[in-house]
């Protein structure tokens, strides 16, 4: 893409003058890959398309209205972690963002959790109405497999690992991953649900997402088994600690960083960690998923796991 040779110029420029060393700091490193990925999004979508103009608008309102970007920078992590480049790696990255995006979309509508703020902005339907909404939800999720494609197209990367990837992607978004997930969240309620459904729940509404952002770039950038299996457990840890932190911050959080209203869980009826578990040993659980998931990256498989350290140290500090 035009504009990727120019993020990996404006990379380069930011690494000569990071320190001596040429490395970028952890925060120079995210606020660089979110700026990739936020440039690269809306250049997937074809200029030459003829979209209805409010689909368009739905579509990109809720694509590009920011947050973590957790999932593309695992994708771009796990492909560096394995000696793979970032560039040839980031479609993977953008494809899965789109999918995540499309499950914020369908998640906040009234049949679902009725929400009506979304990293502090109004949802989609709020701005767009439910049927666009559910449109937008739609695109996105198609585009994501278009998208994923050009790594191949573009980027030269092999017909065979984005074979793997869209497959992988089908699966762990689908009915036996954050679909399935996102049914069992919806069945369950306080009262009913056990703890082990709740960890259902969470590892695939939450998790399985997280585990094919990882899975995609390792298979992108080549990685052979024993490093894609150090990558799935590396995900199904952090995936976990992931969620559960997300339920602490609706008991502790502040509105204005987490971007909804404090306590809307529990006034929603729904099942936590906390719940079950009380705020101190959700916490401890948190750093002890955390230090599972380094310990799969250092056992000798990964030849670069410092990113992803890193982002799992961030994650587990996280107020957002």
């Amino acid at each position: 893409m035009e504009n990727g040779t120019d993020s990996r110029s404006k990379r380069k420029r930011v690494k000569e003058v990071s320190n001596p060393n040429g490395e970028l700091s952890f925060e120079q490193y995210l606020k660089s890959n979110v700026q990739e990925v936020e440039q690269a999004l809306p250049g997937y979508v074809p200029a030459n398309w003829d979209i209805p103009s409010s689909l368009r608008e739905s579509f990109l309102y809720s694509l590009m209205a920011g947050g973590k970007r957790l999932r593309p920078i695992l994708v771009l992590a796990a492909a560096e972690s394995v000696g793979g480049q970032a560039e040839t790696a980031l479609p993977a990255a953008c494809a899965i963002e789109m999918i995540h995006t499309y499950s914020l979309v369908h998640d906040d509508l009234p049949a679902m959790d009725n929400d009506d703020f979304r990293r502090g902005k109004p949802t989609n339907h709020k701005l767009y109405g439910e049927a666009m909404a559910i449109l937008a939800g739609d695109a996105l999720l198609t585009h994501a497999f278009y998208t994923v494609v050009q790594a191949s197209r573009k980027h030269g990367a092999s017909a065979e690992a984005v074979l793997t990837v869209v497959e992988e992607l089908a699966q762990y978004a689908g009915l036996s991953g954050m679909v399935g997930g996102q049914a069992a969240d919806m069945l369950g309620e306080q009262g009913q649900t056990t703890l082990e459904q709740l960890q259902y729940i969470h590892e695939h509404k939450t998790g399985d997402l997280i585990v094919a952002s990882l899975r995609a770039g390792g298979h992108i950038a080549g990685a052979n088994a024993e490093q894609i299996e150090a990558l799935t457990t590396f995900g199904r840890k952090i995936g976990m600690a992931f969620q559960i932190q997300d339920d602490v911050l609706d008991v502790e959080g502040e509105q204005a960083m987490i971007g909804k209203p404090v306590g809307s869980d529990e006034k929603s009826g729904k099942v936590t960690f906390p719940y079950f578990m009380g705020m101190d040993a959700s916490k401890r659980e948190i750093e002890q998923l955390t230090c599972e998931a380094k310990e799969a990256l250092t056992a000798g498989s990964i030849p670069y796991p410092e990113r992803l350290l890193q982002l799992a140290d961030y994650l587990m500090k996280r107020n957002h």
